[in-house]
């Protein structure tokens, strides 16, 4: 499986933010939206960087009170790991597990296609053995 499979079947559609904007406005989206990472671009196309709640703790303890004053842009992550459409899920997987990052961003042509994170992958992942198991319980009962 790739992570084209995966876009297909949550979306495409990415929450994005201006990197001028205050982390305050940042915090509320992501909590309004029930979402852990918003990736930073003026445009919609091209990225400048990703904002997560890691990245919201993490300046807490090095600002203090004064971190939702910041911009975006101070704050957030920048030159993560990317991923493309083509790439296998595993390879996608590997490199979350050793930077440590729960959101990628997915690029094609160095263009914003989507976002995955590894809540996606462990759904998508978990239904590809329901549909394993399910195939050899069907053999199981056929060769019986």
């Amino acid at each position: 499986m790739n992570v084209e499979k995966i876009l297909e079947s949550k979306g495409r559609a990415v929450a994005t933010i201006p990197p001028d904007t205050k982390v305050a406005f940042a915090a509320d989206k992501l909590s309004a939206m029930g979402i852990g990472a918003l990736v930073v671009s003026s445009d919609g196309l091209h990225v400048q960087g990703v904002v997560s709640e890691r990245d919201l703790v993490r300046s807490l303890n090095k600002h203090g009170a004064r971190l939702l004053d910041l911009r975006v842009a101070d704050v957030m992550s920048k030159g993560g790991p990317v991923c493309s459409p083509s790439d296998p899920v595993k390879k996608v997987m590997a490199d979350m597990t050793r930077t440590r990052n729960r959101h990628l961003v997915v690029l094609q042509d160095d263009r914003l296609c989507g976002i995955i994170s590894v809540g996606d992958i462990v759904k998508h992942r978990l239904e590809e053995l329901e549909l394993e198991a399910s195939v050899l319980r069907d053999a199981y009962r056929v060769s019986r």
